[in-house]
């Protein structure tokens, strides 16, 4: 597991509150939030539950991202990226990120993931790396849309991001897939 920080290099934010009734921070995912795809019995590519607050004034929308910095890639893995969440919503359910985006607010743009499914995929470590940290984010905005076309990938989300955010919610999640 690396121990580097993924928002060292970034602009300073004000920080507010993210919760959720599917994961505790610093806690292991559910069987659920695991990749079916990978073959992890159980594992249902489930988006976590998400519930913020505390947001700083002026936040004219949120954008929701899911992170391992700790995928043997050397640029980590993308989980989940949305967009252009309106600032009246504070909460997503669980699944919401599914292959419609059927638990997301009108206007919101889930883009392509690492895996290039504009959905949530679960974690899915190889089997004996150890631990994965995943930090799923939710970042407060000073605009309404953030510009970014539907095929975006997660890292233009956030380069495009970086002079717009005011405030950043972290829950940090880990999986482990044992050999």
């Amino acid at each position: 597991m690396s121990s580097n920080d993924p928002f060292a290099r970034l602009p300073e934010a004000t920080a507010f509150t993210v919760v959720s009734t599917t994961v505790a921070d610093g806690a292991p995912w559910s069987i659920e939030q695991y990749s079916g795809l990978s073959g992890v019995p159980g594992g249902k590519d489930l988006s976590p539950h998400l519930s913020w607050s505390g947001a700083p004034e002026g936040t004219k929308s949120y954008a929701v991202t899911v992170y391992d910095p700790d995928a043997p890639t050397g640029s980590g893995f993308w989980h989940w990226a949305v967009a252009d969440i309106p600032a009246t919503v504070t909460e997503l359910p669980t699944g919401a990120g599914d292959d419609t985006g059927s638990g997301l607010p009108e206007g919101a743009l889930q883009l392509p993931n690492d895996a290039r499914a504009a959905r949530f995929i679960g974690a899915a470590p190889p089997a004996g790396h150890g631990p994965h940290r995943y930090f799923t984010v939710v970042h407060a905005l000073d605009v309404e849309s953030i510009g970014v076309p539907a095929d975006a990938t997660p890292a233009a989300l956030g380069f495009t991001m970086a002079g717009h955010i005011l405030g950043r919610a972290v829950l940090t999640a880990t999986a482990e897939t044992l050999a």
